[in-house]
């Protein structure tokens, strides 16, 4: 029953229609809250019950404490779910998988059905095979279908047979873009039990980088998809009341710089303030210099600097954007009634209440790269060719980056033309016929001959093989993709192309960026430089890059060559964009266009020519690159509302295949247990009525001991399948060709692949088995070094439990479940790291797997741990509730020793799912009980 305690239910009218609203003002003190917490506040106003929403959570976060650490919990309840098909299909398989539990225990399996909308898009599984042609999309669109109809079948009929579940087929989009450009109502409208009500749009998503959305002023964000699965099945989210950063912008971005280079800019500054699980409000005047699609640039890279999620308030941008994407004119009109009515509507004059304010001038941004590994570690254009140079060397990045920049000299760019500096020497330097004598004389050089269409072409250490336009980061920007797209027109007309040795690709996020491309007559140049689109989804940013060219390819392999991949995404991170690329660098779209000219991180694109005109002449990134007035005329000239409508008009229809496929009836799915897709998982294997109570861990082992910083790219399976690793080998024994391994993203549904591809990432480094990258370890009752998942089996016989020991900021990057998952099927009950990710920590206690944090100052390190030690966790066995640390018992040859650590399960929610072995078991007992 809703309560309404502090008399906020209201109306408004629009156009002669009424609504009903909660007012944020009736609430004493909400007027200094920051816009994301005003959004939270609406929400426990909307949803108060006095038992899941209380008035002393409102009263909570109404009186919230910017300066506290540890604010109060409340439970959240997002208006929809958003999902793309990597994570969205184990989001499914484990509904399905519910309802079948939930008919084996005895209720009705129709109660396993979303209670709030749920939208997914399918855009992870097209992959660049094909490249540089143009059938290149119609090629790539046919193997993904031939190889994922199995999943797509599961899709179509979770579409038809749960209530409020949609799918955009494939080919259409990705679901960032989606969202922003379709998907999105900014305010939401929904029949309530007293007529239409208006409240914010808010969502989470099964990916990262949900929060692009929040450019659009949408509060959302990531969460595992077994969050969202419980957020779908009508459970509030429990979250404690964040800190929430204000960045102030001011000033206006310097002419020839872009969206990109702010959002690296970005990265950089707030991970070095540390804003994990933090909002960050984006306030100020110079939000009115920032266009929306650069908005929502800043807002998707939120998972990169560490924030939870990244608002801009909604203002008169907002309004033009709503337009510009053909939505109605009568619902913009409640978008900004409904902002101005409840003090979401940014006044850059009115300073909420923050945790801490940073400011940035967005004239002092430069034009910048970032890699080679992570994405906040930007680098300076003009300082790049020298740090790739002591890179490749072994400098440390930081090291490299600062020295390269005093080299480079310490002067901005010209705020008039940041690309137009001194050319300097024009001396060439072979291989490359690049200009000067490099300062760094160490780096490795061993270049490579090789022919390619049969010109002879060399291939060296820091060469470029992959240049992607790629990612709904960049692609949902129209200046930078038109700013490319004039930049390649350029190029072509003084006679320039990419080189042999790269890979060059298109995949922008939705088709409206083919449309306004071919409208100004640009795409033919694209095209010319290889720039042919490859298909509408994520391709290299997710690892879906496709193989190398071939003799490229075998050079890398045989000589062991460090070479780069330069692409316009949001994710670097080692053995994410391919197997065999060691270098990997986000850069804005014409710098992506601008690499593949040069085909090698060793050109410093301010000084040297990418090339020679029909002439003879050089030709240097500042003769081609376009500017801003130039970008907006064809901008201006050639996007249009009518291609939002016509391109969104049939978004859930899909092509012959989508719509042909044999879709089976019933309310429960019929698996095939020949399918090597989709399988029923285990985690309601042997799962009753009721939890049973907890218990201790006792000599456990360590199944790997890592590092720092190791994200869910090394724990998650991602990427191709090798032939020669345990998913390779399970598939080869089933039958699969390994042409047909398709990729770990797509065999989410089956968990006996995904398990073997747990902890295997191509550059993992587990300390158990030094001087070894990918999925090792060893079995530590003989020292015998297996893979990772070999050695769980041993162990699983065995009847000993697992644990894994890592560093700080363990579990960063994407949202992952199988990350967790994963970890829980191999035999892991515990994680002890330095300091976790939020995400990650919230999956796997929602696994049922216990993360446990050091002490403030200890490490694995600092308390000699070398994993080779037995582990028993005591504390847990018999307890009512948690406690907040517990004692580890080490034991070794050497001896034994006690070490406090705490229990990183923060709210009473988490404790309930963890108590019950998990968040689908706390949910499958809450319905069957109801």
């Amino acid at each position: 029953m809703k309560s309404n305690s502090f008399n906020a239910k209201d109306h408004i009218t629009v156009d002669d229609k009424r609504y009903e609203i909660y007012r944020i003002g009736r609430v004493a003190g909400s007027d200094r809250l920051p816009y994301s917490l005003k959004v939270l506040l609406e929400n426990l106003l909307r949803n108060e019950d006095g038992r899941l929403v209380t008035q002393d959570q409102i009263r909570a976060l109404a009186g919230w404490d910017p300066a506290s650490a540890q604010n109060p919990e409340i439970q959240y309840t997002p208006a929809r779910v958003l999902m793309q098909d990597f994570t969205g299909v184990p989001c499914v398989v484990d509904l399905v998988a519910m309802r079948d539990a939930m008919t084996e225990l005895g209720g009705d399996a129709r109660k396993v059905n979303p209670q709030i909308p749920a939208e997914l898009v399918i855009d992870h599984s097209v992959i660049a095979d094909v490249f540089g042609t143009g059938n290149a999309f119609a090629r790539n669109a046919e193997y993904e279908f031939q190889r994922n109809q199995e999943r797509y079948q599961l899709l179509r009929w979770a579409q038809q047979s749960f209530d409020d579940f949609l799918v955009v087929p494939p080919d259409t989009g990705i679901c960032h873009q989606v969202n922003l450009e379709y998907l999105s109502r900014v305010v939401f409208t929904r029949k309530g039990p007293d007529g239409e009500q208006a409240y914010p749009d808010t969502l989470v998503g099964t990916d990262s980088h949900t929060p692009m959305v929040n450019g659009l002023g949408v509060l959302g964000w990531g969460v595992g998809g077994i969050e969202a699965e419980a957020a779908m099945l009508g459970q509030p989210m429990s979250m404690l009341i964040p800190q929430v950063l204000g960045l102030k912008l001011t000033g206006e971005l310097p002419e020839g710089t872009t969206a990109t280079d702010l959002v690296l800019t970005v990265a950089e500054l707030l991970r070095k303030i540390r804003v994990v699980g933090k909002f960050v409000d984006f306030f100020g005047p110079g939000v009115a210099n920032v266009p929306l699609a650069t908005r929502a640039t800043l807002g998707n890279m939120s998972p990169e600097y560490g924030s939870t999620g990244s608002l801009f308030p909604i203002d008169a941008e907002t309004l033009d954007y709503l337009a510009l994407t053909g939505r109605s004119e009568h619902h913009i009109r409640l978008v900004e009634a409904y902002a101005r009515e409840q003090g979401l509507w940014h006044d850059p004059e009115h300073v909420p209440d923050y945790s801490q304010i940073v400011e940035l001038d967005l004239g002092t941004v430069v034009s910048s790269i970032a890699g080679p590994k992570r994405p906040q570690d930007r680098i300076p254009l003009k300082a790049a060719q020298q740090a790739v140079r002591r890179l490749l060397a072994g400098y440390p990045q930081d090291e490299a980056v600062a020295a390269s920049l005093d080299e480079a000299g310490d002067e901005s760019f010209p705020a008039s033309d940041p690309v137009a500096i001194s050319t300097g020497s024009e001396r060439d330097v072979p291989p490359h016929g690049f200009s000067g004598e490099p300062p760094v004389t160490s780096w490795p050089s061993d270049p490579v001959e090789l022919v390619l269409d049969g010109t002879p072409a060399s291939l060296d250490h820091g060469d470029v093989v992959i240049a992607a336009i790629t990612s709904c980061t960049n692609t949902s920007n129209p200046q930078v993709m038109i700013g490319a797209a004039l930049l390649a027109k350029k190029a072509v007309e003084k006679g320039l192309r990419s080189k042999p040795w790269v890979k060059t690709t298109l995949a922008p996020g939705s088709r409206v960026v083919t449309d306004y491309c071919d409208r100004s007559g640009l795409t033919p140049y694209l095209e010319a430089l290889g720039f042919n689109l490859v298909g509408y989804g994520c391709t290299t940013c997710i690892g879906n890059s496709g193989p190398l060219i071939p003799e490229v390819s075998a050079a890398v392999n045989a000589n062991d060559l460090t070479v780069a991949s330069v692409l316009s995404g949001n994710r670097n991170f080692e053995g994410r964009i391919h197997g065999e690329v060691k270098m990997n660098f986000l850069a804005s779209p014409p710098l992506v266009i601008a690499y593949a000219l040069a085909g090698t991180m060793h050109a410093d694109l301010l000084k040297d020519p990418l090339g020679q005109d029909t002439g003879g002449n050089p030709v240097y990134l500042r003769d081609i690159w376009p500017s801003s007035a130039e970008i907006k005329e064809v901008v201006d000239a050639n996007l249009e509302a009518s291609m939002f409508t016509h391109g969104y008009a049939d978004v859930y229809a899909g092509d012959e295949n989508w719509r042909s496929m044999a879709i089976p009836e019933g309310d429960r799915f019929t698996w095939d247990p020949a399918s090597t897709y989709v399988q029923r998982p285990p985690y309601f294997d042997g799962v009753g009525p009721a939890p049973t109570d907890l218990a201790d861990i006792t000599g456990a082992r360590v199944l790997a001991h890592l590092g720092d910083s190791v994200t869910t790219d090394h724990i998650s399976p991602a990427g191709s399948i090798r032939k020669d690793s345990p998913a390779g080998e399970y598939l080869v024994s089933l039958g699969v060709d390994p042409r047909d391994f398709n990729s770990y993203g797509s065999r989410r549904g089956n968990h006996h692949v995904m398990i073997r591809g747990t902890f295997a990432n191509v550059r993992l480094r587990n300390k158990l088995v030094p001087g070894v990258e990918g999925g090792f370890t060893r079995y530590l009752p003989d020292g015998s070094r297996r893979s990772i998942f070999d050695a769980a089996q041993r162990y699983r016989q065995d009847g000993t439990p697992l644990v894994i020991l890592a560093g700080s900021d363990y579990g960063s990057g994407s949202s992952r479940d199988w990350a967790a998952k994963g970890t829980l099927l191999l035999g892991v009950k515990a994680v002890l790291a330095t300091s976790f990710e939020r995400i990650h920590r919230s999956n796997l206690i929602g696994m049922g797997v216990l993360p446990l944090q050091f002490k403030a100052g200890d490490s694995a390190e600092s308390l000699g741990l070398t994993g080779e030690e037995t582990f028993s966790i005591t504390g847990l066995a018999g307890v009512g509730a948690l406690p907040k640390d517990v004692l580890v018992l080490v034991e070794s040859p050497a001896g034994s020793r006690k070490i406090t650590v705490d229990v990183r399960i923060d709210t009473p929610a988490e404790e309930a799912y963890y108590k019950h072995g998990g968040i689908l078991q706390y949910v499958l007992r809450q319905l069957l009980e109801s």
